[in-house]
């Protein structure tokens, strides 16, 4: 057989942390609004998404980016860990310029502090053609000179907030029941 016909067999990752035997925590929402939203032009794609959402009382939600351009986007990937503390540690953010977005999909809750976060992971066009992808950097996205669509259904009833997980020993957007001090 020659080397590139090879069949690769799939490689075990195993967490360093003990064993969850419920790896997909889970939470029902008894009822969920369904908006279309537009992404301002010249906002940054966290604004775009957070602020909007806020002024409807929404703070935690599931989206799809449907498609649209960015005027500036920076995303990571995620690779080995090289120190080992996890299976995977996101690389440094990688510049990529004016991109087209083909799709994303970002989820929106509370980081470590209780600020709104926005994580997004997305498929995009750069301008010399290729195809990329990762985890994009919200913050420092730019939304082009065109509104966005993106679908959102919020998540009532409980809130995503980022926690430390033992098993893959990373803080991971996690369902919670929803915080008191609201």
């Amino acid at each position: 057989m020659k080397p590139s016909a090879q069949i690769h067999r799939p490689r075990m990752l195993i967490h360093p942390g003990p064993f969850n035997p419920i790896r997909i925590q889970s939470r029902h929402a008894a009822g969920g609004r369904h908006i279309r939203l537009a992404l301002t032009p010249g906002l940054s794609l966290f604004d775009a998404i957070v602020k909007p959402l806020a002024a409807i009382g929404i703070k935690n939600a599931s989206t799809t980016i449907l498609g649209g351009y960015f005027d500036s986007l920076e995303y990571c990937v995620a690779r080995p860990d090289s120190t080992q503390q996890a299976v995977i540690a996101y690389s440094q953010p990688i510049h990529a310029g004016r991109v087209y977005m083909i799709f994303g999909n970002a989820t929106i809750g509370k980081n470590q502090h209780g600020e709104p976060i926005v994580h997004c992971h997305a498929a995009i066009r750069a301008e010399d053609g290729s195809v990329k992808g990762g985890h994009i950097i919200t913050h420092t996205c730019i939304v082009g000179n065109r509104p966005i669509p993106v679908l959102v259904t919020s998540l009532d009833g409980f809130e995503l907030r980022v926690t430390f997980d033992p098993e893959t020993n990373i803080p991971l957007l996690q369902p919670h029941e929803e915080s008191i001090d609201e």
